[in-house]
């Protein structure tokens, strides 16, 4: 019996994806269990205008992450910091302050987490960070480091 499973069950599958069930398994433990519906066209139907709406939110939520991306390369953002002898700074930047400086300065919000540092910087200078946007779309942003 092919069944649509709702959760994802180990061993089994995943949510959302049709499967192949015997009878008594689906009957007596998916259906009342509220684990899977059987696969009707009716329900094959309802998945697969479900799997199309996710598409496309996905589509648009990387066009919106691309059009971030060409943003981004047109900023330096420009931070100012306490520096000692040799341009060294004290303290260091890292990928939070870079996150921050850019809602505080350009009023666009990127999560520290997507700010890819090998090393928090500890001179001044400038320098390029990579910030993963989305899966596939990747943006270099131009950061310096100015004494205050």
């Amino acid at each position: 019996m092919k069944v649509i499973l709702l959760q994802d069950i180990k061993g089994v599958g995943k949510k959302d994806e049709v499967i192949n069930a015997s009878d008594g398994y689906a009957r007596n433990f998916l259906f009342p269990k509220n684990m899977a519906l059987e696969a009707s066209s009716e329900n094959m139907n309802k998945l697969k205008a479900k799997q199309d709406a996710n598409q496309y939110k996905k589509l648009v939520e990387k066009q919106e992450a691309q059009k971030m991306a060409e943003n981004l390369k047109t900023i330096i953002l420009k931070i100012k910091v306490k520096a000692g002898e040799n341009q060294k700074i004290f303290g260091s930047i890292t990928s939070k302050e870079i996150s921050e400086n850019l809602k505080e300065q350009y009023k666009i919000q990127i999560d520290k987490k997507k700010i890819e540092l090998k090393e928090p910087i500890k001179t001044l200078g400038c320098f390029s960070v990579i910030i993963k946007l989305y899966e596939g779309v990747v943006a270099n942003l131009k950061v310096q480091i100015i004494p205050q």
